[in-house]
């Protein structure tokens, strides 16, 4: 395994599929498992897994299912409980304790699983709630599901995120969207996801209050929201909403951020993070 360093893996999941994932951190302490949000990968919390390798956690970084470098569902089953089943495979492979860090779909996917059975000891929902603004969702969707043809250049790929997020500075150096787009044969750049998960997506945030109605492990599992304050995913009614479902639940408010909130202001979330992790599951 990994004793600090990153190393990439593959971890087998249902039906013969495999998932990439980086780890790092010593073997043995503390798992924390890091999942993204719908339409990224990985990377997105490249410098927040080595965070928490430094800080003696060990860390497990993973594409989901049809997403960056993990395998594409043969047969489009992309659903919130096959992505919860995938979580558990993915936490088998670390030590206990082990908390989930999931951002937008990657949180949704942890609240599943801790609902279906998984026994994590932390969770931290990173700009997504079970109550989530419907009209912020059906933006994000919107976005995934643009440009089904691709683009001709990075340059048009960051034109598309520019008018999607007009309030986050255009990058100047675009080659770290090769992380986020793959080159097809025709030569045209797609995003690193397979379009068929959109079948399964629409239905989701009305789904998953039905689940949530029936979790049991919300007066026991320390869990933390961190909000991003110009979201337009997590409003006001869903925090509380949340809160009256968790009544524990600490919430880290981060100005300056949207619903990507790592990537708005990664270092003060990673120390957000890191801060409550170290109360919630000590790494010593």
């Amino acid at each position: 395994m990994s004793t600090g360093r990153r190393q990439t893996i593959r971890i087998p999941i249902a039906d013969g599929l495999t998932l990439a994932a980086d780890v790092a951190g010593p073997p043995g302490a503390p798992t924390v498992i890091l999942g993204h949000g719908g339409g990224q990968t990985r990377h997105s919390w490249d410098k927040c897994e080595l965070q928490l390798a430094e800080a003696g956690y060990f860390a497990i970084n993973y594409d989901l299912r049809g997403h960056g470098d993990s395998d594409w569902s043969r047969d489009g089953e992309y659903t919130m409980e096959a992505r919860a089943d995938d979580l558990a495979h993915v936490a088998a492979l670390g030590s206990r304790p082990f908390a989930l860090v999931g951002a937008s779909m990657g949180g949704v996917t942890a609240l599943v699983a801790a609902t279906l059975g998984l026994q994590a000891s932390a969770i931290v929902l990173v700009d997504i709630v079970p109550k989530m603004n419907l009209a912020g969702a059906d933006k994000v969707r919107g976005f995934m599901a643009a440009s089904p043809n691709g683009f001709a250049t990075l340059e048009e790929a960051a034109d598309a995120i520019s008018a999607y997020y007009p309030e986050r500075p255009r990058p100047k150096d675009l080659s770290g969207l090769h992380k986020n787009l793959r080159l097809g044969d025709d030569g045209r750049y797609r995003w690193h996801w397979d379009p068929w998960m959109m079948n399964d997506m629409r239905g989701d945030p009305r789904r998953l209050l039905g689940i949530m109605d029936a979790a049991d492990w919300t007066d026991r599992i320390p869990t933390l929201l961190v909000r991003g304050m110009k979201s337009d995913i997590v409003d006001e009614d869903g925090v509380a909403d949340l809160r009256r479902r968790i009544p524990a639940l600490e919430v880290a408010d981060i100005r300056g951020a949207g619903h990507m909130v790592a990537g708005d202001r990664n270092d003060e979330f990673n120390a957000a993070v890191i801060e409550f992790l170290r109360r919630a599951m000590p790494a010593s």
